[in-house]
């Protein structure tokens, strides 16, 4: 330590730890610039780093034996992180940092080699967060093994070496959180204004984000349109995909990077932004999309062109947000009624499965038949069987019909009922807009504004939600279905299979009893309840 003191280094095994807070270069022509350093240009790459500190360890005459390397890392940023207790609290996460000081404590590098001591470049490079100092201080004060600097900033060996670190910390530190607020600004100022960021075009838009994308923007149209239609999502999703059509980032569409396309208020206009929310029971992170309102409770409009209309988004949405049934409608067979044919007999009720005819057996060559599954799969061994196209297009006939009766008991229906809470979602978006004005006109304090806007945010969000759902459950995209027996031979199998799997929660194939041929008597209709 007192040689270490001196600036002798002779004898010593020394590591440094280079760390930069993100790793894209300014001279990058695909670097995202809200990714720089916002620290200041003068800070070294991390390569830079190495050699600096390589460097000063070899001129005093010291051994330089390994490099604890931190990328993409900040120092300062919080994260949410849960206890051995299994609470929650917020700290600055860096496992190379800890690592490099638990190697400290141990006198060894992870490879085995003794180490007796850490070079970093400065101060600013070891911590901004004084939890991370004072753990680097143990290491120092009750181990004996030295952390220092090349630029004489960092001296951790001395009383006052300490109380100096302690104080250039907290003043990073306080610089950290001051940068932060500016780019928060910042960032509600652009939000306010309407002008979009972000470094990834969203689809639709051209790379500036403002300009529409003719064909992409089609497509989200047409789309839009598919889905009041009562077209599922994943139908929507093997279209695209078998199209051709990517996401900006060149991949084959999901139903859930569909969803965020269609979720997006920016659709119809509206600036948005994400917001992080944590589960308090299990701690896990997830974002939502929300609308940006100005002071006045207000949303804000986008400086860019809107592909939908408000009320077109509000109907899309409603029907995304609660109809999407998960298990309808998205998997990969290529017969309509696999997966709802069950046997009817009384000892099975195995789902039926689909084989091709025997090619020498029959002249049409699209010849297939339902048949139960072998004994060793659950089934009756075939004991039951019914012809497929027959089967399919009598089946079809009758979802038709139900679905067209349906369409024309909507359009008997009067007006629909309004939402009945619409009157409580006005009280409290004024009381949102009264809460504002009083802000800034002084009447009542920051603290007391920020205590009592939380409340209210929430209860506008509870009141959306339902309202969400009221429009699912009363939403008119259903009149459609007064098309559907001139629409169904143009839509894709997924589409077919998922309006059969919407009607019937199953489809009975009782046994032939002899009797050869297709004869409807033998399927029983389960249909689902409204």
């Amino acid at each position: 330590m007192r040689r270490a003191h001196w600036g002798d280094f002779e004898g010593l095994n020394l590591a440094g730890l280079v760390r930069l807070s993100f790793e894209l270069g300014r001279d990058d022509p695909s670097a995202n610039v809200r990714r720089l350093p916002l620290t200041g240009k003068d800070i070294k790459g991390r390569e830079e780093q190495e050699k600096d500190c390589r460097a000063y360890v070899e001129s005093r005459r010291g051994t330089y034996i390994h490099t604890y390397m931190e990328p993409d890392t900040s120092a300062w940023k919080r994260k949410r992180v849960q206890l051995p207790d299994g609470s929650y609290a917020y700290r600055v996460v860096r496992p190379i940092f800890e690592g490099a000081l638990e190697d400290l404590k141990r006198g060894t590098t992870p490879n085995g080699d003794r180490l007796d001591g850490l070079i970093v470049y400065d101060i600013d490079r070891l911590t901004r967060d004084n939890r991370h100092l004072e753990d680097a201080i143990e290491v120092v004060e009750h181990f004996g093994r030295p952390i220092m600097d090349i630029t004489g900033t960092l001296d951790l060996l001395t009383d006052n070496g300490r109380t100096v670190a302690r104080i250039v910390v907290a003043t990073n530190n306080k610089q950290s959180a001051d940068t932060a607020r500016r780019v928060r600004r910042k960032h509600r100022a652009l939000e306010l204004a309407g002008i979009p960021t972000g470094g990834r075009r969203p689809f639709g838009w051209h790379a500036d984000k403002r300009t529409l994308n003719p064909a992409e923007a089609e497509v989200i149209r047409e789309t839009a349109q598919r889905i009041l239609q009562g077209a599922p999502l994943s139908a929507i999703v093997n279209d695209w995909n078998d199209r051709g059509i990517l996401t900006p980032l060149g991949n084959k569409w999901t139903n859930q990077t569909v969803k965020t396309v269609f979720r997006n208020p920016r659709i119809c206009g509206y600036r948005s932004r994400n917001v992080r929310e944590i589960n308090p029971q299990t701690g896990t992170e997830s974002f939502r999309v929300e609308i940006v309102r100005d002071d006045a409770g207000e949303p804000v409009i986008g400086q860019f062109e809107a592909i939908l209309s408000v009320d077109e988004w509000d109907a899309v949405t409603a029907v995304i947000g609660n109809h999407a049934i998960a298990g309808r409608g998205k998997n990969t067979r290529t017969y309509l009624l696999t997966g709802t044919l069950r046997c009817g007999k009384d000892d099975c009720g195995c789902k039926l499965r689909a084989l091709k005819a025997h090619a020498s057996r029959v002249k049409d060559p699209n010849r297939f038949y339902y048949t139960c599954e072998a004994k060793n799969k659950g089934g009756c061994g075939g004991g039951v069987s019914i012809p497929g196209q027959e089967t399919d297009a009598w089946v079809t006939a009758a979802v038709i019909r139900k679905y067209e009766m349906e369409a024309q008991r909507r359009e008997a229906q009067t007006t629909p009922e309004p939402w009945p809470q619409e009157g409580e979602l006005a009280e409290v978006r004024e009381d949102l807009r009264e809460l504002s004005a009083a802000r800034k006109e002084r009447r009542i304090s920051a603290n007391r504004y920020f205590a009592m806007l939380p409340e209210l945010e929430q209860q506008e969000r509870e009141l959306l939600a339902d309202r969400e759902r009221w429009l699912a459950k009363t939403a008119t995209a259903g009149t459609s279905l007064a098309t559907i027996r001139d629409d169904w031979d143009g839509y894709p199998l997924a589409q077919k299979r998922a309006y059969i799997e919407e009607a019937l929660a199953a489809v009975i194939v009782h046994p032939s009893n002899g009797r050869r041929g297709f004869h409807p008597e033998r399927i029983e209709l389960v249909w689902r309840e409204a």
